[in-house]
C-alpha cells in the first residue's frame, strides 16, 4: 500500500515547492501543465501506476482537476479500483464509502475550481481585449514566417511542393497557419 503524490503547476516556470512539503510519500507525479484536461502525461503515468489499497495525496482539490466533470469521473474511477485520494489542504480523503457528506464536499470543492478556472479565463481575455484596443498585445510571436510556409507549398524548380498537410508537419505548425499563410497571399 503505497502513498503516491500528484503536483501540478500550469506553467514550467511555476515552483512546485510548496505542494505536499513535509509529507511523507514513496513516490511523486509531477505535471507542469494546465489542469483544463485529464490528458496530462504525469497524472496519466500516476492513474497507471496506482494499484487497489494505494492512497493518493494531492495538495489540493484545483491540482488534480478545474473541470468538475473530469474531478467526480477521476474520484469515482480511482474509488472504485480500490484507491483512496486525500486533499491534503482541504483534508478530505475520499475512499469508496457511500458518503452523501464525501459527495457533497467533492461537488463544493469541484464546482469552486471550476469557476475559478472560468474566472480566470474571463480575466485573461479581458486583458487581451484591452490591450489590442491600446494596440499593445499583438498576439504570440511566429515561429515560421508565411513566405517560408509559401516556399514549402509551391516547391522550387526542383522539388514539388508539399500539401498543407505536410508542410504543416514539417514545418512544426499547424495546418490552420499554413491555412492562413496560403490565405494572406491571395
Amino acid at each position: 500500500m503505497a502513498r503516491v503524490g500528484y503536483i501540478r503547476v500550469s506553467s514550467v516556470d511555476q515552483n512546485t515547492d510548496r505542494q505536499l512539503d513535509g509529507v511523507a510519500l514513496d513516490k511523486t507525479f509531477t505535471d507542469k501543465v494546465s489542469g483544463a484536461t485529464t490528458d496530462r502525461p504525469e497524472l496519466q503515468a500516476l492513474l497507471e501506476y496506482v494499484r487497489e489499497g494505494d492512497t493518493i495525496v494531492v495538495h489540493s482539490i484545483d491540482r488534480l482537476a478545474r473541470s468538475l466533470a473530469d474531478l467526480l469521473k477521476l474520484v469515482e474511477d480511482l474509488t472504485n479500483r480500490g484507491i483512496h485520494i486525500r486533499f491534503h489542504k482541504e483534508q478530505l480523503e475520499f475512499t469508496g464509502e457511500n458518503s452523501p457528506m464525501q459527495k457533497l464536499m467533492l461537488s463544493m470543492m469541484g464546482s469552486f475550481a471550476e469557476f475559478e478556472r472560468s474566472m480566470i479565463k474571463e480575466r485573461q481575455r479581458e486583458g487581451i481585449a484591452k490591450a489590442k484596443e491600446k494596440g499593445v498585445y499583438k498576439g504570440r510571436a511566429k515561429t515560421v514566417d508565411d513566405a517560408a510556409i509559401r516556399a514549402a507549398v509551391a516547391g522550387d524548380s526542383e522539388t514539388k511542393g508539399l500539401s498543407f498537410r505536410k508542410a504543416a508537419e514539417s514545418l512544426g505548425v499547424s495546418l490552420s497557419t499554413v491555412q492562413r499563410a496560403m490565405k494572406a497571399e491571395a
